[in-house]
């Protein structure tokens, strides 16, 4: 099965800005219990998803710049790129019904 594959500063511009199939980011931290609640969902999905969207994981105690790039305040926040657009974001922990629309709105 698929599992989200960590990201960096160094390389989110080639992974997820420049991924050829929508790109879902999982903004956490290893202190975050939310955020711990929120990966199974998030692995799920990139099992359904496999070949057709990628799946990361960015942690933003190790990588304050995109954490600040994207303004990201709360965390788990999960962010939907289409072609290195913005398409969608899940602030908090949410269903995993929720974030399944949130992903197919970069398949629209």
């Amino acid at each position: 099965m698929a599992k989200p594959a960590d990201v960096t500063d160094g390389d989110w511009d080639t992974q997820v800005l420049g991924s050829e199939v929508p790109v879902m980011v999982d903004f956490w931290a290893p202190w975050c219990g939310p955020c711990r609640m929120v990966a199974p969902l998030v692995e799920e999905l990139a099992g359904e998803y496999e070949g057709k969207a990628r799946f990361y994981k960015l942690n933003t105690d190790d990588n304050v710049r995109t954490a600040s790039r994207y303004g990201i305040r709360s965390i788990p926040t999960l962010l939907v790129f289409k072609g290195g657009e913005l398409v969608d974001q899940v602030i908090g922990f949410r269903p995993k019904s929720d974030l399944k629309k949130s992903l197919d709105k970069a398949f629209a």
